[in-house]
């Protein structure tokens, strides 16, 4: 592969997780704290990913992989999903906001398969040469961040996220007619619904240990949804404002335990790999906890850190486990079959669980034990839900207005709806009062709780799939020995 060829891969994947990035990570706060969404509609923001995972492979297999040249195809695709993007940025609810969503990703994740498609054949060894180009995805995903985090405060209080997601897909669109034209590789070829979902990998279930394998998988996709729908807003309540460049630690980890996954292999097998992997999710979840109890901020830069371990020793160890277990024939549709069983319906779950999982633990399902001071008055909002004291008992409401004086556009003083408790939760008493700003907190997720469960549920499936599932690792060949003289 020539020089300029390598470059040329290398900033396309730059690009491509640049876009899905910059907007993915902050999507969470933006949601809660700009267009108030309540935490199972944020759930339900994270599904759109699983949606057009289902999507995606059939357009990629019914139509561009037949029809069209794949850097074309990509282009229209971006400046498509830019244009979604864009509405997105300018979203006031999340009836407008979520459709929108969608549709960007129903053209962005097409072009994550068309990529390596593209990518692939320009290569003489993609086996080789690939990782060093794919690298770049991970480096792209990294800059996102960073370039956020000049941002401050501002990448979760304003749309910015979306509008650099929205410019960056169209300089993607105009990038991608510059790449090697690369022509449908299934011109002229009849394609089955069966051959694009994967589905002739569905004999490999009747083997025991594979069935347990995408079962636990697809199960463990659940808890771990956590993570993606709601760790920045849980650093956000700790008062992190550059949640964005703080997520990234994740991907400087992912590049180190993709160097060191095959001394692990090599030493431990893919069992016990993947076991070591579930065990991070719950140990990310526990430092979480940690976190969450004693007010400190080290247990969550570590859990995420730990990024690293928690994404190569499952996710791209399933697919290494379903290269080894799947025959030449079935190999492609078996991968596919992984990612659907995976990022599709485990996200598609994953998201509406999380979501209402976060919910049950939220103001005004529970009494919240901790509250985030405003140090911002213009950050607060109608249909905002705060506390305040009353002779040093705690109260809590909505707020139904925000009222300023002549002399300064800031909020001074607040009209709050009074809720009262009854049967555990917090109910609109119908009552009003005045209150001035600098009295109000507003009331925090018992993430305490969350992480939780979530750390109990990943350590139940770790432990039954380390007594159920069953491996047998090839024997590696031994070195030849000298035959008699």
């Amino acid at each position: 592969m020539k020089v300029t060829t390598r470059i040329q891969l290398s900033a396309m994947m730059f690009l491509q997780f640049f876009i899905w990035s910059v907007w993915y990570v902050t999507m969470s706060p933006y949601l809660r704290e700009v267009l108030k969404c309540s935490p199972q509609e944020v759930g339900i923001a994270y599904t759109a990913t699983g949606w057009a995972a289902f999507v995606s492979p059939f357009f990629v297999g019914m139509v561009a992989d037949r029809f069209f040249a794949a850097q074309r195809i990509m282009a229209v695709l971006h400046f498509l999903g830019g244009l979604c993007m864009l509405g997105v940025s300018q979203a006031r609810s999340f009836g407008t906001f979520f459709p929108l969503l969608l549709g960007h990703t129903l053209c962005f994740m097409p072009t994550l398969a068309l990529a390596n498609t593209l990518a692939m054949k320009q290569m003489e060894d993609p086996g080789k040469q690939f990782s060093r180009v794919a690298v770049f995805g991970t480096i792209g995903w990294i800059a996102a961040g960073q370039l956020l985090g000049l941002f401050g405060g501002r990448q979760i209080s304003t749309p910015i996220s979306f509008q650099l997601a929205c410019g960056v897909s169209w300089l993607m669109g105009l990038y991608a007619l510059t790449l090697p034209h690369t022509p449908p590789k299934a011109a002229g070829q009849r394609v089955t619904a069966r051959d694009i979902l994967g589905l002739d990998a569905l004999s490999l279930l009747k083997d025991p240990s594979f069935a347990v394998f995408v079962v636990t998988a697809f199960l463990f996709c659940i808890p771990l949804n956590l993570y993606f729908s709601f760790t920045p807003s849980f650093l956000e309540d700790f008062q992190i404002t550059n949640v964005a460049g703080t997520m990234t630690l994740g991907q400087f980890s992912e590049i180190l335990f993709m160097v060191v996954m095959p001394w692990f292999l090599a030493r431990l097998g893919i069992k016990w790999v993947f076991v070591l992997g579930m065990l991070g999710w719950s140990v990310r979840y526990l430092l979480f906890f940690l976190g969450y109890r004693q007010d400190a901020l080290w247990p969550l830069y570590a859990g995420v850190a730990l990024h690293g371990i928690c994404y190569v020793f499952f996710f791209v160890l399933a697919y290494i486990y379903v290269d080894k277990k799947a025959p030449e024939t079935i190999r492609t549709k078996a991968q596919g079959f992984i990612a659907l069983v995976t990022l599709g319906l485990g996200f598609l779950v994953g998201g509406v669980v999380s979501g209402r999982v976060v919910q049950q633990f939220s103001f005004p399902a529970v009494e919240p034990t901790k509250f985030k001071l405003v140090r911002d008055a213009t950050r607060l909002a109608v249909n905002d839900y705060v506390r305040w004291e009353v002779n040093g008992v705690p109260a809590f409401g909505r707020i139904t207005a925000l009222n300023t004086n002549v002399t300064s556009p800031t909020p001074v003083t607040a009209t709050v709806e009074v809720f009262d408790r009854k049967a555990g939760k917090y109910h609109p008493s119908g009552k009003t009062q005045s209150l001035p700003v600098s009295a109000l907190t507003k009331p925090m997720t018992r993430w305490g709780r969350v992480w939780a469960l979530a750390a109990g549920a990943g350590l139940v499936l770790m432990v039954l799939f380390a007594l159920v599932f069953q491996h047998k690792e090839q024997p590696k060949p031994l070195a030849a020995q000298p035959g008699p003289a």
